[in-house]
């Protein structure tokens, strides 16, 4: 196993946790253009980017509780209402959340493992402790329906083994069919779409505190897991919100430079 990548000192791996803010923290972009999907485990390129659906935080709220209303089995509809909400509020890769095991989960510190993940590498990725206490509810609910599993994951399916990623994304995509999200697009929102959507919201939030965006970028990338900060970049262009913030920070630094 590599190294993992953390993000920062001690104190930025805090600052990161909170930035991350609590699990059902609002998604404030929307955007149903319907582009032309990405590949599925595409970094942010500029098609990919281009190619994202922002859900809005209502969007998800009804994709989630679709998840625990309609699916019989009450593991199975914990297992993917903690799976859309984890990956709403750390942006991981569906590959990177099926493929954790119950050891990657550090409690005491609250972060995850993710263990070479894409491009190799392997990371750290702190989480709000809110989030760290709807997993801990949600392993205590699996373990008291799967005490003996095949395998250690911690998602686990209803054959006690680690959830297949074909289904999870059929899955994904019935709950979104069913509750009519993106209905007139041509494309559907995707698992990987809230990834997108987790950058961009970080991002804004970040605008609109005032803090320096172009010195946090770094942090963001490590935390996504992406190969290089350039990568991040393209996150700039996916929002007319996020557009106008960016050029509207360069504009009040313009006179400053003439100066």
């Amino acid at each position: 196993m590599g190294a993992a990548v953390t993000v920062g000192s001690g104190h930025q791996r805090r600052a990161a946790a909170n930035d991350r803010g609590t699990w059902l923290r609002p998604l404030p972009v929307r955007d149903r253009r319907g582009h032309p999907s990405a590949a599925a485990g595409a970094d942010a390129t500029p098609a990919a980017v281009a190619a994202a659906v922002h859900l809005h935080p209502a969007d998800i709220d009804t994709v989630r509780d679709l998840a625990r209303q309609s699916i019989v089995s009450p593991l199975r509809a914990a297992t993917y209402d903690t799976l859309i909400g984890l990956l709403t509020v750390s942006g991981l890769r569906i590959g990177e959340a099926i493929k954790l095991d119950r050891s990657d989960l550090d409690w005491a510190q609250g972060v995850l493992l993710i263990r070479e993940s894409k491009f190799g590498k392997s990371r750290l990725v702190p989480l709000h402790p809110s989030s760290m206490q709807a997993l801990s509810d949600y392993a205590v609910l699996r373990d008291d329906f799967q005490p003996r599993p095949k395998e250690l994951s911690f998602f686990v399916s209803l054959k006690r083994k680690r959830l297949l990623y074909a289904v999870v994304q059929q899955t994904f995509r019935r709950l979104v069919d069913t509750a009519g999200i993106g209905a007139n697009a041509p494309s559907a929102p995707r698992l990987h779409d809230l990834r997108h959507t987790f950058a961009v919201r970080t991002l804004l939030d970040w605008y609109r505190a005032g803090e320096d965006v172009q010195a946090k970028m770094p942090s963001l990338s490590t935390y996504l897991g992406h190969r290089e900060p350039a990568c991040t970049y393209w996150y700039l262009s996916a929002a007319p919100e996020l557009l106008a913030l960016a050029a509207a920070r360069q504009d009040s630094a313009w006179p400053k430079v003439r100066s």
